[in-house]
């Protein structure tokens, strides 16, 4: 795990410095709400409907245990003695007083934290696949190169005012667990056929009002010039990137209008021009870097066997653990999705306690995940039962990862601003409606996604099931989508027609998965009967 250098920590303490002075001439009048709004935006400090929000960065969702329990500090002293875990591996808190906030970020820098780039028109938090590092699929851990980018991009002084926000993803396997392409650069570590280290880029993914799948504009990058490539295509963007008109700020949008061919083209004039600048990091900064990200102390003479004989962790272990690299342990992730809960929220009693169980058994090491859950890394096999029943106790052991109750949820109306509709209450019906574990296991995998508004913070667009929430002459309505992925098999998910009100969603949730109960075919997923059979017996089946 990444350990703060002195620049780091002088970079974050002096932040802290500014931002104090900043919040005092706010709390005095001293400076208009219009003055503070890009200030506090640097910060990760957002007004939302009740409150102040305040997002903390997460890098590539790697945490310690000690700023776990930070973590859970923050929701007892500052809030409502909770944190809400995102999509993008951050923490957000929403009841925070502004007055706190600068104490809050003076607390996150006692533990290499801060909320930096977590907001505004710049690079925002480098995200990476939760099992970086463990996986048993991967050529390499993508942490160290996510590192990298973090560094490189914190304080860029050409990308500080970027066209509009910008997200980057990496992954090193060709499972995709991060939904890279759809990021604004998604890059995949990769080997050439002469068995080098490289880079696929992929450029102009995202979601919102108008969601692409990022195109692949290179299949191979040298791993030493990655950062040169991935600053190249930025200028790119920054060049041209539309201003004037924020729903055409993305740059999925100029990918778009330029086409994938002449954006490509002026990405490699760039990016010669880069070359010849001397401006990449040395590999000895790689190299300096990649020490921290060794693997654990691995017991090599760990079991591999495990008693299953208790039918409830069976359970647990079959569906919530993923294969290690290292033989004897496993990848186990904690589910923040109980029946009738609100998604990736974690009180800090079960923030402390995860805290504690990482210290306990996985090398002092968590991971927020893109689906709003936390994963253990490096668990000892002959550990699961004693952690399986702690968590348990916890309420947080539902066996349900991937299931149609691990859902992903927006705040939505409950809290955002940009809201039209209800996000929470829905994503509890929809819960407590398929609470039975059997009738989730035989669903099978099934990605459900709500979003409140738009925006698409839920990630609607990518769910096999998505939801999102408009406003209908003053009343919320859900707009039901079918057949999106953020898979390696990536696809936009499709509307079925018009929308339902709130318990009407609820319904039509449960039509369509009982007439893929009827029409699949052995082996097939959600996502596969509706690839085969298409949009119309669903639409049929919803609206007769």
């Amino acid at each position: 795990m990444y350990q703060y250098d002195q620049y780091d920590q002088a970079m974050v303490d002096a932040r802290v410095a500014e931002f104090r002075d900043q919040c005092e001439r706010r709390l005095k009048g001293e400076l208009s709400e219009d003055q503070f709004k890009p200030l506090r935006l640097m910060n990760g400090l957002y007004l939302q409907l009740h409150a102040y929000m305040l997002r903390v960065a997460i890098p590539y969702g790697t945490l310690s245990a000690k700023q776990m329990r930070m973590l859970g500090h923050i929701g007892r002293k500052y809030d409502r003695d909770y944190g809400h875990f995102t999509t993008r591996q951050n923490i957000q808190y929403n009841w925070i007083k502004l007055e706190d906030a600068p104490d809050i970020l003076a607390d996150l820098a006692t533990v290499e934290m801060h909320a930096i780039q977590t907001s505004g028109n710049c690079i925002r938090n480098i995200s990476s696949d939760q099992f970086a590092g463990a996986a048993a699929d991967e050529i390499a851990d993508p942490r160290p190169w996510a590192e990298l980018l973090r560094q490189w991009s914190s304080f860029h002084p050409e990308f500080s005012y970027l066209p509009r926000k910008f997200k980057i993803a990496v992954i090193a396997s060709e499972e995709d667990r991060a939904a890279m392409r759809l990021h604004d650069i998604g890059i995949q570590l990769v080997h050439n056929d002469a068995g080098e280290l490289g880079a696929k880029f992929y450029v102009g993914g995202g979601m919102g009002r108008t969601p692409m799948i990022a195109p692949e504009i290179r299949d191979f990058v040298p791993a030493d010039e990655l950062i040169h490539y991935a600053e190249a295509c930025l200028r790119v963007y920054n060049r041209y990137g539309r201003r004037d008109n924020k729903y055409k700020a993305r740059i999925k949008i100029l990918v778009h209008e330029l086409g994938k061919d002449e954006y490509t083209r002026q990405v490699e004039e760039e990016f010669a021009h880069m070359k010849t600048l001397g401006l990449n990091p040395p590999v000895a900064e790689l190299e300096r870097i990649g020490t921290y990200f060794a693997d654990p102390d691995f017991d090599q003479n760990a079991p591999d066997d495990l008693d299953m004989s208790d039918p409830d962790f069976r359970i647990w272990v079959e569906q919530n653990t993923h294969a290690h690299k290292q033989s004897g342990y496993a990848i186990a992730t904690i589910s923040l999705k109980p029946t009738g809960g609100i998604p990736g929220d974690a009180s800090s009693d079960q923030i402390d306690l995860m805290a504690d169980l990482a210290e306990q058994y996985s090398f002092d090491e968590l991971r927020v995940t893109h689906s709003q859950n936390i994963v253990l890394p490096h668990v000892k096999k002959a550990d699961l039962y004693a952690l399986w029943q702690q968590l348990d106790a916890a309420g947080l052991a539902p066996a349900n990862l991937d299931l149609v109750s691990d859902m992903i949820a927006c705040p939505g109306l409950d809290y955002c601003s940009l809201a039209n509709a209800r996000s929470i209450p829905l994503a509890q019906k929809i819960s407590e409606r398929f609470a039975d574990v059997k009738r989730q296991q035989d669903l099978g995998e099934l990605k459900l996604k709500i979003s409140g508004c738009i925006n698409a913070c839920g990630h609607h667009h990518a769910g096999h099931i998505g939801i999102l929430g408009v406003d209908k002459k003053g009343f919320e309505n859900y707009q039901l989508s079918l057949g999106g992925s953020g898979a390696e098999d990536t696809s936009l998910a499709k509307i079925t027609g018009p929308g339902f009100d709130e318990d009407g969603i609820v319904d039509a949730v449960e039509t369509v998965t009982n007439l893929y109960l009827e029409t699949r075919e052995d082996g097939e997923r959600f996502i596969d009967t509706y690839r085969r059979i298409g949009m119309a017996p669903f639409k049929e089946a919803l609206y007769g």
